[in-house]
């Protein structure tokens, strides 16, 4: 696994846990710890960028390009990865809280 790749999955974890912790603080009824909103974030947050990569056909930024532009970052800090990663992180958390609660009722 080359340093562009990891880069981009360690964006796409902390986006994906900014996420969960978003809808976890929304959330004030979900039962759900810590533990549980960071791991939802982070796996719904590759899981959410890695769809929107593939709906947008790998990215809207040449990685050449950004990386050249930003000294490494640049192909890991572009839509699909926030974006995605946020939204995906946010998503999954959701879910996993309405279950959760429904288990519990």
């Amino acid at each position: 696994m080359d340093m562009n790749t990891l880069l981009q999955i360690i964006v796409q974890v902390i986006m994906g846990v900014i996420g969960g912790q978003a809808v976890g603080a929304a959330l004030k009824t979900a039962a759900m710890g810590q533990l549980t909103k960071i791991l939802g974030g982070a796996l719904g947050g590759v899981g959410g960028a890695a769809i929107l990569g593939s709906l947008l056909g790998g990215g809207t930024i040449d990685p050449a390009a950004a990386a050249a532009a930003t000294g490494g970052l640049g192909s890991a800090l572009n839509v699909q990865n926030i974006l995605g990663g946020a939204g995906g992180g946010a998503i999954l958390t959701a879910i996993i809280g309405a279950v959760m609660n429904a288990t519990k009722k």
